[in-house]
């Protein structure tokens, strides 16, 4: 088990799955699953996703919008929410975390709902997703006091830069699952303050190789790999900030 925090710089968890195309869908599921999650997630409130992607015409390539619709189920306090449509469903929750013993029930209950509700074929792909602000006191901060993890610049190039992204893709499982990870700088909320994003997204690579009912054992392996590289990416410097508890 990874170390626990007092101040986690977690700002959104999400755990995300998407099914083969041709499950049963109709208006009809999002009441369904809602039966099933009501008395955790009480709200009930449309969202519309709008993706600019591209098709083929005689011409060429041309940009299209694709729009999808989404009911979304909310908790009352807003913190914890999940997101239902076509072949996916994906369960968030924001700030403040509650803890992966808080967070786990709530991904296997609306994992569950869906299932019970849509009879999805199989796992086109599953992701657990942790996205971590992180804030530095300083009007200058060296990256590699706190991380393990950060963009290197090479001593013949300015080390006075700017704005940045810096990440990769790590394979697990014998490369049926990968982790990406990227750290990204943001604004602070101060002037005297360096914001990063650090962002962990683990999932599977290969769809259709984690069964329906293996999926709770999928997450918990996802979950150990997200937590045991996130602390692989920082140093003490960090952890003080977010107050480790012993």
């Amino acid at each position: 088990m990874g170390n626990k925090y007092k101040n986690p710089p977690i700002i959104e968890a999400v755990c995300e799955f998407r099914f083969e195309p041709g499950s049963a869908w109709d208006l009809a599921v999002p009441g369904l699953v809602y039966e099933r999650i009501r008395d955790t997630f009480p709200k009930r409130r449309p969202t519309r996703d709008v993706q600019l992607g591209v098709r083929q015409v005689e011409a060429g390539l041309e940009q299209e919008l694709k729009t999808t619709e989404r009911i979304r189920f909310l908790r009352d306090d807003e913190k914890a929410f999940m997101q239902v449509g076509p072949d996916q469903v994906a369960i968030h929750h924001l700030k403040p975390y509650p803890s992966w013993k808080g967070f786990q029930p709530l991904i296997m209950e609306g994992f569950s709902a869906y299932s019970k509700a849509a009879s999805p074929k199989g796992i086109q792909r599953i992701g657990l997703r942790y996205i971590n602000r992180i804030e530095i006191p300083g009007e200058k901060v060296k990256l590699e006091d706190h991380f393990e993890f950060y963009p290197f610049v090479g001593t013949k190039l300015p080390q006075d830069f700017g704005p940045f992204i810096v990440g990769i893709e790590v394979p697990y499982e014998d490369a049926r699952d990968m982790l990406r990870v990227q750290l990204t700088s943001v604004r602070g909320s101060a002037p005297n303050m360096i914001a990063v994003l650090h962002d962990l997204d683990y999932f599977l690579a290969k769809p259709g190789s984690v069964a329906v009912d293996d999926t709770q054992e999928w997450i918990g392996v996802a979950h150990d790999k997200v937590e045991e590289v996130f602390e692989a990416c920082i140093k003490d410097s960090l952890r003080k900030i977010f107050i480790e508890e012993k």
